[in-house]
């Protein structure tokens, strides 16, 4: 005869096999599932700064300081195996010393169950724009992007991309007023 151990082991194994093959059919049901949502972003004021870089040497580099608009209605992402997303809006540029430069300037997170119509006005960075260096001053194509990792409750952590972006040029001087 079997002991309860034996009994009990058998249980165990039977139960995380069920919940295993639970789990994978969750992640099947929703892994291909296309996330992507348009997005509307608008640029309404941009400042540009030169100021002293304290975490380097000392050296002076751009600041630039933006003031933007968000529409998204992100209810199409939200299924039953998502927990979160988590928003953030990137500028991508180039310099004459960096083919590719990427900086995060605001993030959001949005939980299951809170309103998915994204929709923030005459929103301010969150984070500082720096440039290391003088690229920003003139830059005629800093593009403004949306993007998104998905929370699952099983499965893998998608990266999506808006289907819209912006982009915009920078001034050609910098801004002198003391107003941050």
């Amino acid at each position: 005869m079997n002991t309860v151990l034996s009994r009990a082991n058998s249980l165990f194994a039977f139960s995380l096999s069920v919940m295993a093959a639970l789990t994978l059919g969750c992640f099947v049901t929703t892994a291909f599932k296309d996330r992507c949502v348009p997005v509307q972003l608008q640029v309404s004021r941009i400042l540009l700064k030169n100021i002293e870089d304290f975490t380097g040497p000392r050296r002076r580099s751009d600041l630039g300081l933006l003031t933007f608009h968000i529409t998204a209605d992100l209810e199409k992402t939200f299924d039953w195996n998502v927990k979160q997303l988590f928003l953030y809006l990137s500028a991508e540029y180039s310099t004459k010393y960096n083919a590719v430069n990427q900086v995060v300037l605001w993030d959001k997170i949005v939980l299951r169950g809170d309103n998915p119509k994204l929709q923030v006005k005459d929103i301010k960075t969150k984070y500082f724009f720096f440039d290391d260096g003088n690229g920003l001053k003139g830059n005629p194509n800093v593009t403004l992007t949306l993007s998104w990792n998905v929370v699952p409750i099983a499965g893998i952590l998608p990266l999506v991309t808006g289907s819209g972006h912006v982009s915009v040029p920078f001034p050609d001087a910098y801004d002198i007023m003391k107003t941050y």
